[in-house]
């Protein structure tokens, strides 16, 4: 079994960060997605890819990972970069 660890992004739809603390284990597909005949919608018989793990750190997630013999790619959390910007600097 492959999986990625990384930790949760924050929401762009709402302004605050709840739940950004968290990591995430996710199991990666084993197979891949087809289309229903009947409804047309998109799925696959792997159950393991709606699996989602949270960790409060990167370690346990990693040690648990270890422990079970489940192959993980751990993804760095990207850096947060504010723009900060003047409403005047609309009309220039």
């Amino acid at each position: 079994m492959a999986a990625r660890i990384y930790q949760r992004p924050k929401n762009a739809m709402q302004s605050g960060k709840a739940r950004t603390d968290e990591w995430v284990l996710e199991f990666e597909q084993s197979e891949a997605r087809r289309p229903d005949p009947l409804m047309g919608w998109t799925g696959s018989g792997d159950t393991q890819a709606q699996v989602a793990l949270t960790f409060p750190s990167k370690d346990e997630a990693k040690a648990y990972a270890a422990k079970y013999g489940i192959t993980a790619r751990v993804y760095a959390t990207p850096p947060k970069s504010l723009k900060l910007q003047a409403y005047s600097d609309n009309f220039r």
